[in-house]
């Protein structure tokens, strides 16, 4: 089975812009519940997040995915993550912090976030305007997947 990487996060903080970047694809953005597989990607739902009976359907559905990347939008900060929650995966996850060109003074706040969440540093700072950061994610993601692939 293909591993995939996962994309977590709140609703509108930029995973299926993200899923697409990823996957190289201009697939449409539409706010859905379902779970979309792509290329390389599963992007998850902001709402199964957002709803913790539903953090059973993450779990799993992470058992697929050779990472997880859990966002934090630095537009809007919110606290939707339970503490260590990372913790929950067996596969390395990412903390990203997403819009950084948007409210920069509430990027210590989402460092805070992360590590409440159980993620350990490097994080990736991306916008997805310009694409800030995209390519170096994408490169530790591939490099990460090639080297563990060919071991």
């Amino acid at each position: 089975m293909k591993k995939r990487i996962m994309v977590l996060g709140p609703t509108q903080s930029g995973k299926s812009t993200l899923a697409n970047v990823i996957n190289e694809s201009t697939r449409p953005l539409k706010k859905t519940q379902d779970v979309i597989y792509g290329k390389n990607t599963i992007d998850t739902p902001g709402s199964y997040l957002e709803n913790a009976s539903m953090y059973k359907y993450l779990i799993a559905t992470a058992q697929a995915a050779s990472h997880v990347l859990m966002l934090v939008d630095q537009s809007k900060p919110r606290e939707v993550y339970p503490p260590a929650f990372a913790k929950t995966f067996t596969c390395p996850v990412i903390g990203i912090i997403t819009k950084i060109d948007l409210v920069p003074e509430n990027a210590d706040l989402c460092i805070q976030q992360l590590k409440k969440i159980g993620i350990d540093e490097p994080f990736f700072w991306i916008s997805l305007n310009d694409n800030t950061g995209v390519e170096a994610l994408k490169q530790y993601l591939f490099t990460w997947k090639t080297r563990n692939i060919l071991k």
